[in-house]
């Protein structure tokens, strides 16, 4: 095979064999398949696309480039989740040990926030002494003891994804249905679950604008979990304001014990109720989404829910203390309020404006290397559909950075559009894909 010739098939809109993506993923990997070639290839896949055969080869290649992580030594059935990111987005803090509650086995690999969208370790990082870099046998310990862990991904497990991501970044390929599908499902594959559920988000502050581009992607990605034999479903969510009103990393930890304690902003708790119920149903828990969905609802009102939080925070090393204390994590000096200026209804919030924001106050980083603080961000006192006065408050910046207080305001009164009239509220929820 050359690399030539598959780059020109691609290009003119054939099919490549299993054995074809083989060839150019393994040379690329290895070294002899240069960055130019494999930069040309993913171009003819941007324009060109993918069938789904090719895409669960791609998929399938990728996670065979590294190691795989083996939980057959957990008992009881394992399902992951995966959300493809949003602002406020606290889901995993709060979903996973709710699953693990009702008897569901998590074995979550996370990341880190790049970019306006914030990551999982980072959040849990901002809890005192919180480990996330755990073995393999250790994770499936903490899973068969406390249920669950988050933890974070061995660079050992799917290599080929990151060297691929990195040339998509430069490339601007990143945006291509076929190539995110298979770069989401190598790693979850690589995880080891048996069922997979997805929070595919759609709207502003997601990577997928609209819902028909977000069905798309969750089409992809399930049909490639589909052929690799596990049981996928993807949960298309909106995400057109933040989650929640916490956006930085320890406000969104406090909003997840609020949440763990049965007082947390509705459209969380309905959003984890519903991905939950799927985990539960996938599991074998429950034999139907509405008793998957009641169960959940009790182990919330119990209190399960909560301490399983906070055996997974002892089991990895964090402070417990923070679940009955939520002062003792982390808080910036700098706590301003935004102000409206304007009268009316909050017509919408650009949450991708919101996460900048939260950028420029700290809580993000526009490179892998930056460092964060973990007590920046804000909170949203205004969400959409509420009524607005001058002289109300929209937001409460949280920083470290007295500089950043006023580019931060201007940037979140930037994100709100005010007026007359009541705007459609949008379902927490558009649609499943099974």
């Amino acid at each position: 095979m050359r690399a030539y010739d598959l780059i020109q098939k691609k290009r003119n809109g054939g099919e490549l064999s299993e054995a074809e993506v083989r060839w150019l993923v393994a040379g690329f990997v290895h070294g002899e398949i240069p960055d130019a070639q494999m930069a040309a290839f993913l171009m003819a896949v941007y324009f060109r696309g993918m069938s789904a055969a090719e895409t669960a080869a791609l998929t399938k290649v990728m996670v065979e480039s590294g190691e795989t992580l083996d939980l057959r030594g957990i008992r009881g059935r394992t399902v992951d989740k995966h959300s493809t990111g949003g602002v406020g987005d606290k889901t995993s803090l709060v979903l996973v040990p709710l699953a693990a509650s009702c008897g569901v086995r998590v074995a979550k690999l996370s990341g880190r926030g790049l970019g306006h969208t914030g990551g999982t370790l980072d959040k849990l990082e901002s809890i005192p002494g919180f480990r996330v870099q755990l073995a393999p046998a250790e994770l499936i310990d903490q899973v068969n003891r406390v249920g669950c862990a988050i933890a974070g991904q061995s660079a050992r497990l799917v290599p080929a994804d990151k060297r691929l991501y990195a040339l998509r970044d430069i490339t601007a390929t990143v945006e291509s249905i076929p190539l995110i599908a298979s770069s989401v499902m190598s790693k979850k594959i690589a995880a080891g679950s048996e069922a997979i559920v997805l929070d595919v988000k759609a709207g502003s502050g997601a990577f997928m604008k609209t819902p028909a581009a977000a069905r798309a992607l969750a089409e992809a990605m399930v049909g490639i979990g589909g052929a690799a034999g596990r049981r996928t479903v993807a949960v298309i969510s909106a995400m057109d304001e933040p989650l929640g009103r916490a956006v930085g990393n320890a406000l969104e930890v406090g909003e997840a014990v609020r949440t763990l304690r049965g007082d947390g902003p509705p459209d969380l708790r309905d959003l984890c109720l519903t991905l939950g119920a799927h985990m539960v149903v996938l599991a074998g828990l429950a034999d139907g989404l509405a008793s998957g969905r009641r169960l959940l609802a009790d182990r919330l009102a119990g209190g399960e829910a909560l301490r399983t939080f906070r055996e997974m925070v002892v089991a990895q090393g964090g402070d417990p203390g923070v679940v009955d204390h939520p002062e003792r994590l982390p808080q910036a000096p700098a706590q301003r309020p935004v102000i409206a200026d304007a009268a009316g209804t909050v017509l919408a919030i650009d949450a991708e404006a919101i996460g900048g924001a939260a950028m420029v106050l700290g809580a993000g980083r526009e490179r892998a290397e930056d460092q964060i603080d973990p007590g920046a961000g804000l909170v949203i006192e205004r969400k959409i559909g509420d009524v607005v006065r001058p002289g109300d408050a929209l937001a409460a910046i949280h920083t470290s950075r007295e500089g950043a207080v006023e580019e931060g305001r201007r940037r979140v009164r930037a994100a709100y559009t005010i007026g007359p009239g009541a705007p459609p509220r949008a379902p927490v929820v558009y649609e499943v894909v099974a």
